[in-house]
């Protein structure tokens, strides 16, 4: 039988007042998220905004596998108690959502257990969200929600912490020199496959090819057991050096940008906030050609893919070719551009010239329209690969993306700042690759690779 856990959560700014809920649906052995939701509810008190939340996570697990068990983890005493059956239930407006709850699933596979409310911050920022959208009118998106993310953003600092620690005792332990301090005549590890960089440090960018010159010297796809490149820092670890220890066999991500769309030529902005285009023919092709070369490498475990309709069509060409499933992962998407969806640069910088400028000047500013900003993505990115990284230790798993992930996974590999995302070529179906090592460090194998369109 399937397992679920449910954390669920409600709030009211005035109790009554405007109010609403967050729930989140987890899988109890990855910690992986499965379903949010979330809704502004209007004028209710603290107790029912907290059951109607209750009532909608676990129609949510239900939604997934009506089979499931199911683990209740809520900060409310008062709904874990009454739940239970060790309180009575009085509240007249309470009554009839117990009841509801109670009927989702057989008693016998629900349990409910209270958490402090630092432990279900998942679901105090939905219900937040939500609260906040019914304050500007509308009700929760979830393609607007950052609740995983920012829940994440102390975990995710942690584990980075100790990833570096782990880098630098290793590299300690085997004497090994830090990032220019190479002894004389001392040759770097292998970067790509067959091709070994001298004493002096050439990085593995460098033997993929120049990023604005597209498959030049066509090398080689990444596979699991080659050797190790010359090993760049993430973004937030310092510790750097000619690469990792003996750690094991990486994740391996290829990153693969879907194929074109009618909007591709025409340089439009195409984010997530904007139509949710189809492959032109142009891109059909360019996904049978990747699907091919792929296929013949034959070094792919696994494909994700963005839910964006281009992706999944590039995704699904390459699965049927490898007889592979594809699962699809929203930390994937596209940047929402806001109201530049669809727009030519040149039109942007006629109709929002100022809103231009101040993006292009930083990453932490937003298009036009409530779009994302560059740092948004970031952090999505960044709790997105950490979730990949630990679901897929050790294998090469397909990344079916966009240019703005693309970028973003290959800038933190490097410890790049953010304006390198407008120094890097990323050309429709192309192939980059980063390898990711259990002591924190990331390695990038390859950048913008075309060869297999030609």
């Amino acid at each position: 039988m399937r397992e679920f856990v449910v954390e669920a959560d409600g709030g009211s700014r005035g109790n009554p007042g405007p109010a609403g809920y967050g729930a989140v649906v987890l899988d109890p052995k990855t910690g992986e998220t499965l379903a949010e939701t979330a809704e502004y509810i209007g004028i209710a008190t603290n107790n029912v905004a907290e059951y109607k939340g209750l009532v909608a996570g676990l129609k949510a697990a239900k939604a997934l596998d009506p089979e499931a068990s199911v683990r209740v983890r809520m900060d409310s005493k008062l709904v874990v108690e009454q739940m239970s059956g060790r309180w009575k239930i009085k509240h007249p407006d309470m009554k009839p959502l117990a009841a509801e709850a109670g009927r989702i699933f057989p008693r016998d596979r629900v349990t409910y257990e209270w958490i402090p409310r630092e432990k279900n911050k998942h679901a105090d920022r939905l219900a937040n969200e939500a609260m906040d959208a019914g304050k500007k009118g509308r009700q929760w998106e979830p393609s607007r929600s950052t609740a995983e993310l920012d829940t994440r953003d102390a975990e995710a600092a942690r584990v980075v912490g100790d990833a570096a620690a782990g880098a630098a005792k290793a590299r300690a332990a085997l004497g090994r020199p830090s990032a220019g301090s190479a002894r004389p005549g001392e040759a770097a590890e292998t970067v790509g496959a067959g091709a070994s960089a001298p004493a002096g440090g050439r990085s593995a960018l460098a033997e993929a090819g120049s990023a604005s010159a597209p498959g030049v010297g066509r090398p080689a796809l990444p596979e699991t057991d080659i050797g190790s490149a010359a090993a760049g820092a993430t973004e937030e670890s310092t510790a750097v050096g000619w690469g990792p220890a003996d750690l094991g066999t990486p994740a391996t991500f290829v990153l693969l940008r879907h194929g074109e769309t009618p909007l591709t030529p025409e340089k439009r902005f195409s984010g997530s906030g904007g139509t949710d285009p189809s492959l032109s023919p142009v891109g059909r092709h360019q996904a049978e050609a990747v699907a091919s070369a792929l296929a013949a490498r034959g070094t792919i475990q696994d494909i994700v893919s963005s839910p964006l309709k281009r992706c999944r069509e590039t995704a699904e060409a390459v699965a049927a070719r490898l007889n592979l499933d594809v699962r699809i992962e929203d930390g994937l998407r596209e940047a929402d551009f806001g109201a530049w969806e669809g727009l030519t640069f040149a039109e942007v910088q006629e109709r929002y010239p100022d809103d231009l400028t101040a993006w292009l000047a930083s990453p932490k500013v937003a298009p036009s329209g409530g779009g994302e900003s560059f740092a948004t993505v970031a952090r999505r990115v960044a709790a997105t690969r950490d979730k990949l990284i630990a679901r897929y230790a050790g294998r090469t798993v397909l990344l079916v993306t966009h240019v703005t992930p693309v970028k973003t996974f290959v800038r933190l590999a490097l410890g790049a700042p953010p304006e390198s995302l407008f120094r890097m070529e990323l050309s429709a179906a192309s192939i980059s690759a980063v390898a990711y090592y259990r002591d924190g460090t990331a390695s990038l194998r390859l950048l913008n690779d075309t060869s297999h369109l030609r």
